[in-house]
Formats: structure tokens, C-alpha cells, sequence
């Protein structure tokens, strides 16, 4: 593949004029690790010991609705055991034999961080808790969480000594995550009520993630505390159509910490545009097809955080063959482009082909014969 590099300095406008951190600015937390990253790119933007292994606590169940939300079914009923309903620390009061469908069951796991219900979603899908944590283990190296061992689905890791993550796994997994509708719908919703067998009344969950209330476009995750683990939270927020997750594991002043890294990033990081959605890159000859040439150009805008000073250091080059077989079809990835700053990699976008090309055939060519032959006539002898 013959590969057409671009440089060039991407002039985007930024959004308004706000203070820009200098590297004197750069945040102090408590935390023992901590990171903030750009849900689109995977940008990190902010990192301390971001690839320190430390147990995580009730984070975990950010994997456990995760692997619900690929292996289960939502409409799926739940029958309680009696060691799920059994289980310590924080629960939504489930009893044994009680039946709950599966879609309330995650909403107690993310709002109320409910043991029981991790338990009772990991014996429904995997059988046993113990097959479902494998599912939560593999699902972790497919997404590149290689740093990350999981022991239970809920995070409970009392006489457990492998059971750890990273910042930057934690955020990596939720960046995954977050391709799930009803997982963003889940991890932000504030308040819900949920039946309640037996009882004339329904459960009443509220999100232990105080920042959905407190932070501005803050949209999850989850929280978390054990003694060994201390207090952990996995955060979002939204502004001007951009999301980062902040970590924070063993923090003390968890919203604190949080906010502090989340409002760095928001300050310091503003949207750079440069990729334009279907906007021509480059004409690629086409062999043995009925037009000569097809427009490449990307699927999706590509944007990426930049500061202030990285602007003139934004780089893209471009990987293409030197030319295509047709067939071609509209929206084919042909190559790829990779975005950088300086020498940091930022993102690889698709290139794609921005018209069909269609085979040429047999009346095809006969046709072309057909008028280059009525062509000569009609020229004067």
C-alpha cells in the first residue's frame, strides 16, 4: 500500500475564549491514580500512575452491565438464589426465588450499586458467578484492559488479592461501554423506581454518583468503596458534544478530585475538526470498472481535543493503495488515515471509497465499442 502523507495545520475555531491551563496548572490530586480521557479518541488528557494495578471495588460493575448488555437479554427473567440474595454490602433488598426481569436488575446494579443483583445477573448469563467472571476476564483483553483481573462481578474484595485494575483500564472499558445506548442510558439516569415482589410498593433507587447532580454535563458512571479498595469513582461528562471519563482510584475527596480533572481537561482541550465527513481526499484510479475514477473521503467527521498550543503540530497522513479493482461499493473502506500531534498518535479514521463503481462486463465493453466505432464514422473523410 503506497502511502500519501498530508501535513497540514488544522485553523478550526474554538469555541469561546476560556483560561488555558499552563503546565504549572497542571491538577494535584489525592488520588492514588487518575486519568481523564476522550471518549471518542481514547486521548489521554490527564494522567497520574494511570497504570498502577489497585483493587477497584464496586467500578467492577461497569463490566458486569457491560457483559449483560452483549451476552443477556433484557427482557429476560431472573429467578434470585439464595447465595445472590445473601450477598454483603450494598443491595436492593432481592430475596431468594424472587423473579425480576433484567433490564431493572442493571438498573439496581449501576443506581445502587447492588451486590445482589451482580450476582444474580452473573449466575442468569453465565451459569455461575464463576463462569461469568471468566466472560468479564475476556471481555477485558479484547478490549485491551490487559492490566485487569476480575475476581467477582460486584467488586466485593474482602480476603481477594487479585481481584485490580488501572485507571487507564477502567477508562479504556468504559469508553468501550459507552457504544451502548442503554448503557449511557443506564449509568445517567438519576432516579427510578423498579418492582418490588411481594411488596405493595416498588423499590426506589437513586444514583450514588453525585456529580449527575452537581457537575455540569456530568452523564455517569460509577462509584465505588471497600477498605481495601478506598473510594473509586469512574465519571463523564458532556459539553459541546464532547465526552471525557475521568478516574479516580483510592481517592479520598473522590467529587473533588474528579471535577478538578474533569474541569482541566474541559478547559485546556477544545474540539479540533480535521476530518470532514465525505469531503474528497483524493481521486483513486479504479481498474476494470465503468468509471476511471472514485472520490475517497471518511465515513464520519473526525475531531479530536487540542490545546492551544498543540494546534500547529496536528498532523495527518494517509494510507491508500494506488489504485482500487472494481468492483467498489459506496462506503467501502479502501484505507486509513492516522491523526497525530507532534509524534503522538491521536486516532486512525476509515477512508472510504464516496461513489460505486460498478464492474465493467461484457455489454458494457460492447457498447464502448459500439460508440467508438459511430464516433469514426461521423468523422469527415
Amino acid at each position: 500500500m503506497k502511502k500519501f502523507v498530508f501535513v497540514f495545520f488544522v485553523l478550526l475555531f474554538f469555541m469561546s475564549s476560556v483560561k488555558v491551563y499552563a503546565d504549572s496548572d497542571y491538577p494535584s490530586v489525592a488520588a492514588k491514580a487518575a486519568i481523564v480521557m476522550d471518549q471518542q479518541t481514547g486521548r489521554v488528557l490527564y494522567q497520574k500512575n494511570h497504570h498502577q494495578k489497585l483493587p477497584m471495588a464496586s467500578t467492577t460493575k461497569i463490566m458486569t452491565l457491560l457483559v449483560a448488555l452483549e451476552k443477556g437479554n433484557l427482557s429476560d427473567i431472573v429467578t434470585v438464589s439464595k447465595r445472590a440474595a445473601s450477598i454483603g454490602g450494598s443491595s436492593i433488598w432481592l430475596s431468594p426465588g424472587e423473579k425480576i426481569d433484567m433490564e431493572n436488575l442493571l438498573y439496581g446494579l449501576m443506581l445502587n450499586s447492588g451486590n445482589d443483583a451482580a450476582t444474580a445477573i452473573a449466575e442468569h448469563i453465565g451459569g455461575s458467578v464463576e463462569n461469568f467472571v471468566d466472560m468479564m476476564n475476556e471481555k477485558a483483553k479484547e478490549i485491551g484492559a490487559f492490566n485487569t483481573h476480575f475476581v467477582t462481578p460486584s467488586g466485593l474484595d474482602i480476603g481477594i488479592d487479585d481481584h485490580y485494575t488501572t485507571a487507564y483500564d477502567l477508562a479504556l472499558i468504559t469508553r468501550y461501554a459507552f457504544r451502548y445506548p442503554k448503557f449511557e442510558e443506564i449509568v445517567s439516569t438519576k432516579e427510578k423506581t423498579i418492582p418490588w415482589e411481594g411488596r405493595e410498593w416498588d423499590r426506589y433507587l437513586r444514583n450514588k454518583n453525585k456529580l449527575l447532580w452537581i457537575y455540569q454535563g456530568a452523564d455517569g458512571v460509577k462509584t465505588g468503596f471497600t477498605n481495601k479498595a478506598g473510594r473509586c469513582l469512574v465519571s463523564s461528562a458532556t459539553r459541546e458534544g464532547r465526552r471525557f471519563i475521568a478516574v479516580v482510584l483510592n481517592s479520598p475527596p473522590m467529587w473533588e478530585d474528579s471535577m478538578k480533572i474533569l474541569d482541566y481537561a474541559f478547559l485546556k482541550y477544545k474540539p479540533y475538526k480535521v476530518l470532514e465527513k465525505d469531503k474528497i481526499i483524493k481521486n483513486l484510479k479504479v481498474e476494470n470498472g465503468k468509471k476511471t475514477l472514485t472520490p475517497i473521503g471518511c465515513a464520519a467527521d473526525c475531531i479530536i481535543p487540542v490545546s492551544e498550543e498543540e494546534k500547529e503540530k496536528v498532523q495527518m497522513e494517509i494510507y491508500l493503495p494506488d489504485s482500487l479493482k472494481a468492483p467498489v461499493e459506496k462506503g467501502e473502506k479502501v484505507g486509513y488515515a492516522t491523526i497525530k500531534i507532534g509524534e503522538e498518535k491521536i486516532c486512525d479514521v476509515d477512508c472510504v471509497a464516496l461513489q460505486k463503481v460498478e464492474k465493467e462486463d461484457f455489454n458494457y465493453n460492447f457498447q464502448k465499442i459500439i460508440k467508438s466505432w459511430l464516433r469514426l464514422l461521423r468523422k469527415p473523410s
